[in-house]
C-alpha cells in the first residue's frame, strides 16, 4: 500500500513538473529529435561522390546549416502566406457567402425564417479578418521557439563528438565504457533511422501535395504542403486534419463542391499511398507501435502540451520504445507497448 502511494505521488509530481517545464521542454526535446535526424542525415551523406569524402564534423556543419536555413524560410513562409491570406479574405468571405446562398436555394428555404435566422448567428457572425491580429500574435512565440531549437541542436551536435570520453570517464574504465557505448550505440542507431527515414517520409508527401495543389490552383500551395508534412507526424488525425485544410480552402478560393471533392479524392490519394505503400517499406520495424499505445500518446501529450505534444508523442513514444527494447530488464515492457510483440 505505501509503495502505491509513493507511485502514485511520483507519478503526479512529474506530470506536474512535464506541465509546468512546458516551454523548456518543447524546445529541447524537439531539438533532440532534430539532431537524431540531423546526424543521421549526416552519416548517410557518406554515400554522395564528394560530400562523403570530408569529416564527420564537416558533414555535420553542412546539415546544421542547411538545418538553420529551413527554419528561417519556414518562419519567412509563415510570415508572407498570413500577409497574403490577411489582403485576400474578403474574396473568400464573398464566395463562402454565395456557396451558402447558393446551397440555400437549392434546398427551398432561403425565404424560411429559420434560414434567417441561422444567417445571424453563422455567417453574420464570422469576421475571419479579426483572426489575423491574434495569429500574428502568436508568431513571436513560434519564432522565439525556433530559435531556441535552432540554439539547443547546434550545442546537441557540438556535445556529440565529446560523449564517447564523457561515458568512458563516467563509468569508470574502459570495459563498462565500451559496453555502455555498444548500448548507446544500438539506441542511436534505431531512433536516428526511425526519424531520419518518417522525415522523409513526410517531405515525400508534402512535395506530392504541393505538386497536385500546384495543378489544380490552390493558393498557399507552399504553405499547406508544409503543413501537410509536420501534421503527418501525428498518426491518424494528423493526416485527416492535413488534407481537411486545403479543402476547406478549396471551398473558399472557388467556391464549388465538386472542386472541393477533387482536391479531397487527390491529397487522399498522396496520404494512402505514402502512409499505406510507402511507409511499411521504408520503416521496417523501427515503427512497431501497438495502435492503442499512440492513441493514449496522442491523447496524453496533446492534453499536456497541446499541438507540439501531438507532433512529439508519437517520436518520443516509439523513441522510448527503441531505448527499453536495448535494455534486458526493460524489454518486456517494449513487448507490451509493441504491436507485434518483436522489439
Amino acid at each position: 500500500m505505501r509503495n502505491a502511494t509513493y507511485a502514485t505521488a511520483l507519478t503526479l509530481m512529474i506530470g506536474w513538473l512535464v506541465w509546468i517545464g512546458k516551454p523548456v521542454l518543447i524546445p529541447v526535446l524537439s531539438a533532440a529529435i532534430s539532431v537524431y535526424v540531423l546526424s543521421t542525415a549526416a552519416e548517410s551523406m557518406q554515400n554522395l561522390p564528394v560530400v562523403g569524402r570530408l569529416p564527420a564534423w564537416a558533414r555535420r556543419v553542412i546539415i546544421l546549416i542547411a538545418f538553420v536555413c529551413a527554419v528561417v524560410l519556414l518562419f519567412i513562409l509563415v510570415i508572407n502566406n498570413i500577409a497574403q491570406v490577411a489582403a485576400i479574405l474578403p474574396r473568400y468571405e464573398d464566395n463562402l457567402e454565395v456557396l451558402v446562398t447558393r446551397a440555400a436555394n437549392l434546398w427551398g428555404i432561403q425565404d424560411q425564417p429559420t434560414w434567417e435566422n441561422l444567417r445571424r448567428v453563422t455567417l453574420d457572425q464570422m469576421d475571419f479578418r479579426s483572426w489575423i491580429a491574434p495569429a500574428l500574435l502568436s508568431l513571436r512565440g513560434f519564432g522565439a521557439t525556433l530559435f531556441l531549437v535552432v540554439l539547443y541542436a547546434s550545442f546537441f551536435m557540438a556535445e556529440r563528438g565529446l560523449m564517447t570520453r564523457k561515458v568512458v570517464i563516467a563509468l569508470g574504465g574502459e570495459e563498462a565504457g565500451s559496453r555502455a557505448l555498444s548500448l548507446l550505440a544500438r539506441i542511436n542507431e534505431r531512433i536516428g533511422q526511425y526519424l531520419f527515414v518518417k522525415t522523409t517520409l513526410n517531405l515525400i508527401l508534402g512535395t506530392v501535395s504541393f505538386a497536385i495543389m500546384l495543378v489544380l490552383g490552390i493558393e498557399f500551395a507552399l504553405f499547406w504542403a508544409v503543413l501537410i508534412a509536420f501534421l503527418n507526424y501525428i498518426p491518424y488525425i494528423g493526416s485527416l486534419v492535413g488534407v481537411l485544410f486545403p479543402v476547406l480552402l478549396s471551398l473558399a478560393q472557388f467556391g464549388t463542391l465538386w472542386m472541393a471533392g477533387v482536391v479531397l479524392l487527390s491529397l487522399s490519394a498522396a496520404q494512402i499511398f505514402v502512409g499505406a505503400v510507402l511507409e511499411p517499406r521504408m520503416m521496417g520495424r523501427a515503427f512497431n507501435l501497438s495502435p492503442l499505445v499512440v492513441l493514449l500518446a496522442l491523447a496524453f501529450w496533446s492534453t499536456l502540451w497541446g499541438l507540439p505534444g501531438a507532433l512529439l508523442a508519437v517520436p518520443m513514444t516509439a523513441s522510448l520504445v527503441l531505448v527499453l527494447a536495448e535494455i534486458r530488464t526493460t524489454r518486456p515492457v517494449a513487448i507490451l507497448l509493441s504491436a507485434s510483440g518483436r522489439v
